[in-house]
């Protein structure tokens, strides 16, 4: 998949969780999505790309992609 499209998408589940005060349950809800919703070759691509610098990544969802391992 593509992975500007992927960073898209996971900056829009990011968008959505950044309106929660405590930032421990906004990093916790955008992996919680990512985990039920996408498939597992989506999120090691997303994994890979956070851990080579994730650049263009909102930094909740570098927290959260991270919380994926």
């Amino acid at each position: 998949m593509n992975i500007e499209r992927l960073v898209r998408m996971a900056n829009d589940i990011g968008n959505f969780f950044k309106a929660e005060p405590d930032h421990a349950l906004a990093v916790e809800g955008v992996a919680t999505h990512i985990r039920r919703f996408w498939d597992p070759r989506m999120r090691k691509e997303i994994l890979a790309y956070a851990e080579g610098g994730g650049e263009g990544m909102m930094e909740l969802v570098r927290e959260a992609v991270f919380k994926l391992r």
